[in-house]
């Protein structure tokens, strides 16, 4: 990337002036130092004419993905302006997406994530998937059972946003764990909803307190709207609190906090860890506090309730992915007042409301005779499915963790996991590299998902990777 005064990036040949009357520059501007890049120019007097030169110019795509802008000092002195002038320019660069500052390493064109890591893997691929963080379809419930029972009735604007049955059922769920009063609103999925909490309270530039490592989604969420995420490290308790207290002391505006199941590690919160991360969040009662239940009916962990009544703005969000499936993704947020009514304006009818059509299977899915007996057993299968393999690891040596919960099981690594990533893609397996779910923190590991893996299919899996971590774990 490279800025040259006066010259045509293109041609590097003076511009004359035909070239700078064709762009607007006049006979005064000429005779000062102007940068110029490709065919376009920086050459605006105020923040606001540099802002829409610079916006002008990526939209043209005359300015790409990386490029690196003037330093800050070095146009003011070209532009013959004043450095607070430029620095607000690119502030507001910033604070638009366009740009994004790196330091000591000057602004930047911002890239946007186009592939930004995502969670599930393309449908037929060679390799047998472990990697896709997928429920079993052989586990989902089969809707056509349910369809029966939906309303035919067509649902117009104007109608309430939650079906009332549905609203009863998802009350008496939510409220068992919630020890004070609660609005309760619908979103598209548990991702869907914490997207829309965070955009209806939050600013681009705000700083959120996530786990780390951290839930994909989670990370792109952050990424798309522009908020800053700050990395707490977490151990089989949940968030370790001394760090969450330095993170809280230096001020975020929002934490998001997954009670069980992580992904990827699988661990969940412990009674002592959330009692102390309860107390943390009463001393800070204006920090946003989003808890994201997804694994939910299908946890072997009880339900660790960390929002202090203290706290201003919280919600629990609890999706219907897992047990009815991806498809099927309804999300039920208990909230206070104030967060309900924001959402309800981001989820008014004709824009982005939940399906009726879809409230009515889920709440059919819901209230089917066999939906209890369906989820003890479901719970039962992953735990096996996830036992069998941490069992078979052990028995390998490999050292793993005590706590697992989920669809994934995690394998902590001393050094970087691609190789074993790489080669166990070669005998037939795909896995999910543990790096790509780091923020701060290194997090070396592989991220193994169990929810279609039998007894045999983990006894040859496990061997193959016993052998390829074997110079991991016992190398002299």
């Amino acid at each position: 990337m490279h800025f040259c005064k006066a010259w045509c990036y293109w041609s590097c040949v003076p511009l004359s002036e035909g070239w700078a009357s064709l762009h607007g520059i006049n006979a005064v501007d000429m005779g000062k130092i102007i940068y110029c890049h490709r065919t376009i120019m920086i050459s605006g007097k105020t923040a606001g004419e540099i802002f829409e030169q610079i916006r002008l110019a990526v939209q043209s795509g005359a300015l790409h993905a990386n490029d690196t802008l003037p330093p800050v000092r070095e146009l003011a002195t070209t532009l013959d302006v004043n450095r607070n002038t430029v620095a607000l320019a690119y502030k507001r660069l910033v604070a638009a997406g366009i740009a994004e500052s790196k330091g000591r390493n000057g602004t930047v064109i911002r890239s946007i994530a186009h592939d930004a890591p995502q969670e599930g893997t393309p449908p037929g691929l060679a390799l047998t998937d472990l990697a896709g963080g997928n429920p079993s379809t052989s586990l989902l419930p089969d809707i056509r059972k349910v369809l029966g029972r939906v309303s035919a009735t067509p649902r117009l604007y104007g109608e309430p946003p939650v079906e009332a049955a549905l609203e009863e059922y998802g009350r008496a769920w939510l409220g068992q764990d919630i020890d004070t009063g609660f609005a309760l609103t619908l979103s598209n999925g548990a991702v869907d909803g914490v997207e829309r909490i965070l955009s209806s309270h939050l600013i681009k530039g705000d700083r959120v307190a996530v786990e780390d490592p951290c839930f994909l989604s989670s990370i792109n969420t952050l990424k798309n709207n522009r908020l800053v995420p700050v990395a707490v490290p977490m151990d089989e308790e949940g968030m370790c609190a001394d760090a969450l207290s330095g993170a809280l002391a230096r001020g975020v505006q929002a934490i998001i906090i997954t009670p069980r199941a992580h992904n990827p590690t699988g661990w969940s919160l412990s009674a002592a860890r959330a009692e102390h991360i309860r107390a943390l969040l009463a001393q800070y009662p204006q920090v946003l506090v989003i808890i994201d239940d997804h694994f939910s009916l299908l946890s072997d962990n009880p339900y660790q309730h960390v929002i202090p009544q203290e706290t201003q703005r919280w919600a629990l969000i609890r999706s219907t992915s897992k047990f009815l499936g991806p498809d099927m993704r309804l999300a039920f947020i208990a909230s206070d007042t104030d967060t309900a009514q924001r959402l309800a304006l981001r989820l008014n009818a004709g824009s982005s409301w939940v399906s009726h059509i879809l409230q009515d299977i889920v709440l059919a899915s819901l209230q089917a005779d066999n939906f209890d007996a369906t989820i003890a057993s479901t719970r039962e299968t992953y735990r096996m499915r996830r036992e069998t393999l941490v069992n078979l690891l052990k028995a390998d040596g490999i050292p793993l963790s005590e706590s697992h919960d989920g669809l994934n099981i995690w394998v902590p690594l001393p050094r970087e996991s691609t190789p074993v990533v790489m080669a166990l893609a070669k005998y037939g397996w795909l896995v999910r590299e543990g790096e790509i779910f780091a923020l701060k923190q290194v997090s070396h590991g592989i991220r193994i998902t169990v929810s279609d893996m039998s007894g045999a299919d983990a006894t040859t899996f496990t061997k193959k990777l016993a052998q390829l971590l074997a110079p991991y774990f016992h190398s002299s």
